[in-house]
This record gives structure tokens, sequence and C-alpha cells, in this order.
């Protein structure tokens, strides 16, 4: 382990961090440019993303002056992480070859390895010459939108513009020991919560946040009645708990009675185990019994679908929101195929929304109400950075519920908890509900 390292993890001063020398290298979860065909041309086989990721010692990037070098203490496995990992829908050396065309900053990520991760919890040990908000010794987490300062358009809304998923579309990200960011992209930590408990929120959560709460997504109101697929993973999770914090009615699709009853200790009344319909979610029959209970336990039809498992929902999707209602959705984690009947669109004059990510001031948002206790994390389970293949395969086969950490300089879990009053006044009740065990269904779709 790096001076470096031994000193962020003995608490040492912002002066004492800087008299550190930054290390050569670093200890890296990555991709290797020269594995891109591992899997070959066929569809259908598992890319098991254990064959793509590598845990070992990668160069450590200049700094560029408007940068922060961040010591990360835990980070998260998000599903983007799975995608760069099976090198599909594109392998992500695309994105940085594409970047380092960019200019000399763009350049450093246009390497033969791609450092991944987008999310992380951890301490400032360095700043570029244009920082001024930020200093050397700060505990902070990292929001995941990477984005031009000097595109016009960043100002109205970043994520419309120049913008990139740092540790996705960028290199140095956050399952490593240190990793880069733009200080555009930093937040204090929540002082209550562990080093994993905090690396697992902004992503999701603000991405959630976007989506629902936004004026640029559906723009949630007191008494909607949201309808949540997912409702127990890392997404989901986090959409439940906003809908219920803005005085909405949310409507959890699970699969499996123990991810029901979790949604339930989360405080959401109304779970529809999809487990117990006749068919899959493609056949409009289910489509009109999910309606009925759908009905039958809010009382109403939805104003709001929240989306973002894709192929085998969106057809459902759009034929449950009510008339008017709107489908808002961030990803298609089991296909991007879409099909869906257009008479349910256009004649009962429902909107689909897409939304992306979140930009710096939802995200800043979403940190508020996670500083507040307003949000709790959704954290189940934990590796260390040297199990990341496993903690990424997990997610890959759907094998776990809300978010999966990874420790990386942080030693053990359970670190990290600088208001202890705090979080005895949350409760660990609530704050590590999603850590109690809770059996999985197998996999909705094939992973190939």
């Amino acid at each position: 382990m790096s001076e470096l390292a031994e000193a962020v993890l003995a608490g040492a001063s912002g002066a004492e961090l800087l008299a550190c020398p930054v290390p050569a290298r670093i200890r890296a979860a990555h991709l290797r440019r020269e594995d891109v065909d591992i899997f070959g041309a066929a569809k259908d086989q598992d890319r098991d993303v254990r064959r793509a990721l590598h845990v070992g010692e990668v160069p450590a990037p200049e700094l560029a002056p408007d940068e922060a070098l961040i010591a990360v203490m835990a980070s998260s496995i998000n599903f983007n992480t799975v995608w760069s990992a099976t090198f599909e829908p594109v392998p992500t050396f695309a994105f940085l070859s594409r970047f380092g065309r960019q200019d000399r900053w763009g350049a450093r990520h246009d390497q033969p390895y791609h450092v991944i991760g987008s999310d992380a919890s951890g301490v400032v040990v360095r700043v570029g010459s244009a920082v001024r908000r930020w200093s050397v010794g700060d505990r902070v987490v990292v929001a995941p939108a990477y984005v031009d300062s000097e595109d016009p358009v960043t100002h109205q809304d970043a994520m419309t513009g120049d913008q990139r998923a740092w540790g996705f579309e960028t290199n140095f990200g956050g399952l490593a020991d240190f990793a880069v960011v733009k200080v555009s992209q930093l937040m204090p930590k929540p002082a209550h919560l562990t080093w994993e408990e905090s690396a697992c929120t902004s992503l999701c959560a603000s991405t959630a946040y976007r989506m629902l709460v936004s004026p640029r997504g559906a723009g949630m109101k007191q008494g909607d009645v949201v309808l949540i697929w997912g409702a127990a993973g890392g997404l989901g999770g986090y959409a439940v708990q906003l809908v219920l914090a803005g005085g909405g009615i949310p409507v959890a699709v699970v699969g499996s009675a123990a991810k029901a009853d979790l949604l339930h200790k989360l405080g959401c009344r109304h779970v529809i185990d999809r487990s117990e319909l006749p068919s899959g979610m493609r056949d409009p029959d289910t489509f009109r019994q999910l309606g009925r209970q759908i009905r039958a336990t809010a009382g109403e039809d939805p104003h709001i679908v929240f989306e973002y498992t894709g192929a085998d929902t969106f057809g459902a999707s759009v034929y449950l929101a009510r008339t008017g209602g709107t489908v808002v959705t961030c990803g298609s984690s089991s296909g991007y195929e879409h099909s869906y009947d257009n008479r349910y669109l256009w004649m009962r004059l429902k909107r689909i929304v897409g939304s992306h990510g979140a930009n710096y001031q939802e995200a800043w948002e979403v940190n508020r109400l996670l500083q507040l206790g307003r949000l709790a994390p959704t954290l189940s389970r934990v590796y260390p950075l040297g199990e990341v293949g496993e903690a990424t395969r997990a997610v890959q086969l759907n094998q776990h519920v809300g978010k999966v950490g990874v420790l990386c300089l942080a030693p053990t879990a359970g670190l990290g908890v600088d208001d202890p009053v705090r979080r005895a006044e949350i409760g660990e009740e609530r704050l590590t509900l999603f850590r109690q065990p809770v059996p999985v269904a197998p996999p909705l779709v094939a992973v190939g």
C-alpha cells in the first residue's frame, strides 16, 4: 500500500496528505482493450463478466486544472459495469478513443486499459490548480455526470450538453484505490453513513430523482400513483423512497414474496409479486390482469410508470399508464428493442419521457435528502475490490437486491461514520434494511 493510502486510512490532515507523494501506479478494476473479442460474435452465449474484469496496477494519470484525485474508500456496482465488462452494446474503448481526440486532457483517457466504476466515496488527496471550493482532506461522494463546463447548454441542463458517464465513458473511475473526477462531480459525504453506504447512492438515487421529481422527468406531485418495476433493485429502491417522501403512492412490482416483504418494511403498502402472474410481461392478457391488480391495491391507474427494464416490460408500461399519464425511462436492462401498441399512447394522450443520469443540481438535491435522513441507502452486500468480478456477476444475473458495494481502500465495512448521533436518530434498522438476507429469484432474462 502506498504512503498516501496509508495516510488516508490513518486519518491524516490535509497538510499531511499533501506531504505524501502520489503513487505512480494505482490498484484498479479494469478492462483490457485486447480482451474486446473474448466473447466472440455469438449473441446467445453467457458473457460472464468475470472473464473480462481484472484487478491490478495501472499508471496514475496527470491531474487537469479542474479535477481532483480521490482516495476511494468504497464504490459500487451499477448496470453500466455489467455493460462495460460484456463489451456490449459497444466496447467502452470506443468512448475512450472518441474522448481522446478532444484535447490533451481527453487524450489521457484513451488507454489500452479502462478503469471502470461510476460511484465512489472517499477523501480528496489532490486538487487541480483551478479548484476553489474543495480542499485536500475533504470527505466526499461523487456524482456520476462528467460534464464540459465550457459548453453553454451545461448551464441550462448538463445532461443535454457535452456529458459523459464517469467510469463508463471516461477512464479512471471509482472501482480503484484512487480515482480522477472533475470537481463539479464532488458532493459532501453524508456524515452519518459508512463509506460503503454513501458509495452506493449517487448514481441510482440521482437518476431516480431526475426521473420522478425533476421537472425534466415526470414531475411527480402529491397523490400520484407511481408504478415501479424492479422496485427492490438499486434504482427501484430509491424510487420507492422518493415517491413516499414526495407524498406519492408507490405500487411496487417485484419478483418474489421475500422482496415484497422487504418493500413493506420500507413503507410501501402496495406491492405486486410478478411471479404470481400467469404468463410473461409481454402478453396483453397479463397487462390487463396487472392493471386490475393495480386498481385493486391502489384504487387507480398509474399517473407515472417508472421504467428501466426495457423490452420485457415496456409494452405493459405504455398500456398501464392512465390516460394523460407518463412513462419515464432511463434504461433497457432486458433489451433495447421495445414493442408497444401505439394506440394506447396516442389515443390516450400519454407521454414517454427519456431520462439519463442527473445534472449536478439534481444530484446535490438527492445528496441533501440523504444528509437529512429522508432517503436511506439500499446497500445489500459488500465485496472487496479483489472480488469485483463476483460482485459484478451477481448484478449481471440479478442475484441481488438493492445495491452491491465494493470496498476499495476501506479495510472493512462499517467505517467512515462521522455523526453517530444522527445515525442513531435515523436508526440502524432503517439504514441497514437492505442488508437483511433476502432470497432472490432466478434472473428475469438470460444474460447473453
